[in-house]
């Protein structure tokens, strides 16, 4: 355990970071897989709204640094890959 404050208040801010990180990631990956569930199920409306949803967390997670800019960008493309592959 840390003794100075300002190692001690490091701690704090990394384990809170960590903790809006992992849920954000995991929100993406269920927005992710909603997607993927919508074009199994051969439904495109679904699958374009949450194509939209999860488009919009992605880039958000992106822009605030907890995806690389490339990740999000590889994210999103693939997902809209599947639903334009879409009959």
């Amino acid at each position: 355990m840390a003794n100075i404050k300002s190692a001690k208040k490091r701690i704090k801010v990394a384990k809170k970071k960590e903790m809006r990180n992992k849920a954000v990631k995991s929100k993406i990956k269920t927005l992710t897989k909603n997607v993927e569930a919508a074009v199994e199920a051969g439904n495109k409306a679904d699958a374009e709204s949450a194509l939209k949803i999860a488009t919009a967390e992605i880039e958000r997670a992106g822009s605030k640094k907890i995806f690389h800019k490339n990740t999000a960008a590889r994210k999103v493309s693939r997902l809209a890959l599947l639903v334009n592959k879409m009959d």
